[in-house]
């Protein structure tokens, strides 16, 4: 008998490689079961490539299933050798901490931790952290041969360049884990991105070898996203797309969002979206008969910036979006205005009053005093969303936002911010 999420999953191009489907299948169609997911904590927040097994997890959940969130306190301080080229840089214990804080707050938007099936959040350093160097050689050096962790993609890779021990020894750790879930959390199951087989895998085995009776644990992977022109995925000009508003606004999250290529957004929908399969087809038929209207982007966009960081992020991101749109600046607060032209060209002025015409020369706004005249003149020049057409005009500390900085438009989309010192 098919199993409907699987089959869900499979359209959406989410399921990479399964340690045993059938067998998968089969326990999906007779019980609820638990599975998980580690995130190790290396930087504060997560960004856009880091949540695709965890929006997969979160299905599993909407099915009936209870997803067990591993933050990795242990495994941070001691680095993932998996598709890396070289050792990671250690961190503080300090930072960890910090890190962990961070990511929980991100898994809690992310996943429902009330209903009955409700998220559990566990932290690896809880049963790591307190164990002996005698008690992890003995307890469980012995489950692993080095043979089979030489075999390893995530080791074999790194062997002509050199692999610490430390690195080494990380799937069997990741191993333990799985083991500790299984054990303590009836944890069948642990989905983790492609780069994570040889860890999963590893688990399996460490259960394999704790347990005498026949085990019933499982592994997934998904698939490594990429972009239709070969591009990396989860990157803007100003680089990753971090889930933390304080290192991506809402603003831009949204943004990357819509910026989607049409050969690209449907298949984003099917990973990163709820939206049922219906509701995708739809939008695919859009895209290939006007995609000049967009709708599968302003769909993903809304979908996306809801889930990370809720209406009201969304409904700030669509307002600024529309006052760049149409030129119209005064709807925007002074912090959205700083949100929206933060990547913008910027120009350095001391404070005092200037007449516009030199003003906007000053700036680079305008080529030349003839120009900067016929701009004004025109209504081609907009300080704050408000239109000036006399040249006589002083620009002094009443267009000067937080007495800091203000925004120069000239025709329909040249911006330029100038800042004042």
């Amino acid at each position: 008998m098919e199993n409907v999420l699987l089959e869900d999953l499979k359209w959406r191009g989410l399921l990479y490689q399964q340690t045993d489907e059938e067998g998968l299948k089969n326990q999906l169609n007779e019980k609820k079961i638990s599975l998980y997911c580690g995130v190790d904590p290396t930087a504060d927040s997560m960004h856009i490539g880091h949540i695709v097994p965890l929006l997969t997890l979160r299905r599993f959940q909407q099915h009936g299933h209870q997803p067990i969130l591993l933050v990795g306190g242990a495994t941070g301080m001691i680095g993932d050798p998996s598709g890396r080229s070289e050792e990671r840089q250690l961190q503080t214990t300090e930072q960890i901490d910090q890190n962990v804080l961070g990511i929980k707050k991100q898994m809690e938007q992310i996943f429902d931790f009330k209903s009955e099936n409700g998220a559990k959040m566990v932290n690896n350093n809880d049963w790591i952290g307190s164990m002996s160097i005698i008690e992890f050689l003995r307890d469980f050096g012995k489950l692993l041969s080095v043979n089979y962790m030489l075999a390893k993609d995530n080791v074999a890779s790194r062997l002509e360049g050199g692999i610490s021990f430390t690195e080494f020894s990380y799937m069997l750790i990741q191993g333990i884990d799985f083991n500790h879930l299984y054990d303590n959390y009836n944890c069948r199951v642990q989905i983790g991105g492609s780069d994570q087989w040889g860890n999963i895998t590893t688990g399996l085995e460490v259960i394999r070898k704790m347990h005498e009776e026949e085990t019933k644990a499982f592994g997934i992977t998904i698939p490594l996203v990429t972009k239709a022109d070969g591009t990396k995925f989860g990157k803007s000009a100003g680089g990753a797309i971090w889930l933390d508003a304080e290192k991506t606004s809402p603003y831009e999250f949204y943004q990357f969002w819509i910026n989607t290529a049409d050969a690209d957004v449907i298949k984003y929908m099917k990973i990163f979206t709820f939206l049922e399969r219906e509701a995708i087809e739809a939008y695919e038929v859009t895209v290939q008969e006007e995609p000049h209207l967009r709708k599968g982007q302003i769909a993903l966009a809304d979908e996306m910036t809801k889930l990370i960081h809720g209406q009201d992020a969304l409904d700030q991101a669509i307002r600024i979006s529309k006052a760049l749109f149409s030129g119209d600046l005064k709807a925007l607060s002074v912090i959205e205005m700083k949100d929206a032209f933060k990547d913008v060209p910027t120009y350095e002025m001391n404070k005092e009053n200037k007449n516009i015409v030199d003003f906007i020369v000053e700036s680079g706004v305008s080529s030349s005093k003839r120009q900067a005249r016929e701009d004004v003149t025109n209504g081609a020049i907009s300080l704050n969303g408000e239109r000036v057409t006399d040249t006589a005009y002083e620009v002094g500390i009443a267009d000067r936002l937080e007495d800091a900085f203000t925004i120069v438009r000239r025709g329909k989309k040249s911006y330029k911010m100038i800042k004042f010192i």
